[in-house]
């Protein structure tokens, strides 16, 4: 539906860019949405692989074995061969779309770093939690209760340990060096009460050409970041209105409301899997250990975040246009934060349109072009689709 709509809305007269880029961008979104698409069936594929043989496999390949090392094999085996069927799309997306759009600066050397970086992080991380909650499981009444506890204090964790010690694992982070701008930034802060570790520059470019920029951390640990890329593209005043913006959700506390909302869907989630049927283990052919409530959870999650991602989105989406909000505040007007848009959709090659349904489930910012009528950008047309986009949005 996203392909088709996109399809047609090419075709309308450009908004926000020139007509090449206008063409270019709708034709970048349509390659990622038709991996995406492949992509989803090779999911469901291994989804069903999983349930109808894969657990079973994996149940008696490690059924000797203390049931905490087997929880910890087990997921681990689960993870590998994920990795394994996900690892070609992520190279394609890499290395054939992004690289045909000029968007990839990543080399081959690079990103075999980067796979052998994360895979060890996360494999680490994953077999740790994995003793830890299948020791819960097998010592604790309610085990679903403080296994929940223990995930959620190791989201909470990860946030913090991620700016100042899992981020510089993969990029260098560089002392903003123009002192003009370093000021201008710390005014700004100080007008917002945001007390930061630090203004510093990412050194983005070596893998990609997007730009962004954003407020990583909790608590102490946090810290401005720019990306290199940002810096080239926009003016001092449009970066200050871009940092407003984030600093928007620091004062509406949007990363804690965010954090909790996850943890209210965690709960949910372990609830249920605290009460699942003996049954359900004996269908899918497996004892129901550790281990396999484990992986259970890890296959069934996906599906359960899915469920609640248009509610996800739209507290997100309202969250962006209260951001944008408290942004004109404190910078004192829209003008640059419009023209920062402006940019960033044409540098990003972000196509400003999109299936309704799409919106609804993934977008967690509003289109560009409302975030901009709602900026009061007397420059947007207000103008109906056309009826074939308004027929392919009732499919």
């Amino acid at each position: 539906m996203q392909i088709g709509y996109v399809s047609r809305a090419k075709d309308a007269p450009p908004v926000l860019m020139k007509p090449s880029t206008w063409m270019k961008s709708a034709r970048y979104l349509i390659s990622n949405e038709r991996v995406k698409i492949v992509e989803a069936l090779v999911d469901y594929a291994i989804f069903i692989f999983w349930l109808a043989w894969g657990l079973h496999w994996i149940d008696t390949l490690t059924w000797n074995m203390d049931p905490i090392v087997q929880a910890v094999v087990a997921v681990d085996i689960f993870l590998v061969v994920n990795y394994i069927v996900e690892l070609p799309f992520a190279i394609y997306t890499t290395f054939v779309i992004d690289e045909r759009f000029k968007f990839n600066h990543s080399t081959p050397e690079l990103f075999i770093k980067d796979q052998i970086k994360g895979g060890i992080m996360t494999l680490l991380f994953a077999s740790l939690l994995a003793a830890a909650v299948s020791w819960i499981i097998i010592n604790v009444p309610m085990w679903w209760f403080f296994s929940f506890i223990l995930v959620f204090a190791v989201l909470v964790l990860l946030n913090l340990l991620y700016p100042t010690v899992i981020a510089p694992m993969f990029n260098t982070f560089t002392p903003l060096e123009n002192e003009l701008l370093r000021e201008k930034i710390d005014n700004l802060l100080k007008k917002s009460g945001f007390k930061s570790e630090g203004v510093y520059v990412m050194d983005s470019s070596k893998r990609d050409a997007r730009l962004n920029a954003y407020f990583g951390g909790i608590g102490k640990s946090k810290r401005v970041v720019l990306f290199d890329t940002l810096l080239e593209k926009l003016t001092d005043n449009e970066l200050l209105a871009v940092l407003s913006h984030e600093l928007g959700h620091f004062k509406h506390r949007d990363i804690y409301k965010n954090i909790a909302m996850l943890g209210g869907i965690l709960f949910a989630g372990f609830y249920i899997l605290g009460h699942l049927p003996a049954n359900l283990f004996l269908e899918i052919g497996v004892m129901q250990t550790p281990a396999m409530i484990m992986l259970i959870f890890l296959l069934l999650l996906p599906v359960f975040m899915f469920v609640f991602m248009p509610v996800m989105s739209l507290v997100s989406r309202r969250n962006e246009y209260e951001a944008d909000r408290y942004a004109v505040q404190v910078h004192g007007n829209s003008t640059d934060l419009i023209s920062a848009l402006k940019k960033l959709v044409d540098e990003n090659k972000s196509f400003p349109k999109s299936h309704i349904l799409t919106k609804i489930f993934y977008h967690s910012h509003p289109p560009v072009i409302d975030r901009l009528k709602a900026l009061g950008d007397k420059n947007i047309p207000d103008e109906k689709e056309d009826e074939a986009l308004k027929g392919e949005c009732n499919l």
